[in-house]
């Protein structure tokens, strides 16, 4: 079996970085603190996600913002996928008194024949199958390019 951080090591290593090419990016929040049930946070970091955006360094095709993690779907336009996700959680950090993240992310390239639509319905059901709340739409922090 694997160390923690050996195994971290290791999907670092294999992870494919490459502009024009799509991902769902999952982060946690350190020790799965609910930072994002404080509106102003959750606010916050949406218009850090959004920077990124706006700077053209990713085109969001969804995101929901849970209250200990988040979901990410974008296409890379330039840079980096590690220095993207870095640069987007070290900013947040930056608003806090405290150690915001746990190491490293979660990613998945998606493949030509993968369904973006699906994988944005999916990151935006995320607060339904949480029970937060009985309508997506009752959620106030998701975004789905074709929702």
């Amino acid at each position: 079996m694997l160390k923690e951080s050996r195994g971290y090591q290791q999907l670092r290593r294999n992870r494919f970085s490459s502009p024009g090419n799509f991902y769902h990016i999952t982060c946690v929040t350190n020790n799965r603190k609910p930072l994002f049930n404080n509106l102003s946070s959750a606010r916050t970091f949406i218009h850090i996600l959004a920077d990124d955006h706006n700077h053209g360094t990713v085109d969001i095709l969804a995101f929901c913002v849970m209250p200990d993690h988040f979901h990410w779907l974008f296409e890379l336009k330039k840079g980096d996928l590690s220095q993207v996700v870095k640069r987007v959680k070290s900013k947040f950090s930056k608003t806090c008194d405290y150690p915001a993240w746990q190491d490293g992310f979660h990613d998945h390239y998606l493949r030509s024949d993968e369904d973006l639509v699906n994988v944005a319905r999916y990151i935006v059901a995320n607060p339904l199958r949480a029970k937060l709340v009985t309508d997506v739409g009752d959620y106030p922090h998701w975004f789905a390019k074709w929702l």
